[in-house]
């Protein structure tokens, strides 16, 4: 039998991180739907019916999803992809479009990621436990931001 190499380090790795004494419950924070639906319709009525709307938890699955009244269709897709962005990077959407113009642009190749405005990240402290994102609202990305802010400040503080 042949071992290859590197096999003995993941096997003494995974025999280390296996030791029971040392196993335990990971507590993690995460959006919950009351709280996804309050930062929902508060950006909602701060940008309009016709934004499309999506709030999503740490793990980047949708918990919220709201399609605006009268907005394109492809808003829905564009709004979850900004909060998925803003979940991802741990940062406004648009910080992030912005930062990859020159240097890591190979990150705009992923998956589900999109270099527009629109997106934020919902935190507790220094912990990204979901996030927001708009599309179509009138204004643009910028008032899609604020909007999205609005909505989280309406929750803040419940994120302590």
């Amino acid at each position: 039998m042949r071992i290859r190499p590197g096999f003995c380090a993941v096997l003494v790795a995974a025999c280390t991180l296996s030791n029971a004494s040392t196993a335990q419950v990971l507590m993690q924070r995460d959006v919950s739907l009351a709280m996804a639906l309050t930062i929902a319709t508060t950006a909602s009525a701060e940008c309009g019916a016709i934004t499309s709307i999506a709030v999503i938890d740490r793990a980047g699955k949708v918990k919220i999803l709201f399609q605006g009244d009268g907005g394109s269709p492809h808003n829905l897709e564009l709004a979850r992809r900004k909060a998925y962005t803003a979940r991802t990077f741990r940062m406004p959407s648009a910080a992030w479009a912005k930062r990859t113009e020159t240097t890591n642009q190979g990150q705009r190749m992923l998956s589900d990621v999109i270099p527009l405005g629109g997106g934020m990240p919902i935190m507790v402290g220094d912990e990204t436990i979901g996030a927001i994102g708009l599309s179509g609202a009138v204004g643009g990305q910028p008032k899609e931001e604020a909007c999205a802010n609005a909505g989280i400040e309406k929750v803040k503080d419940q994120l302590k």
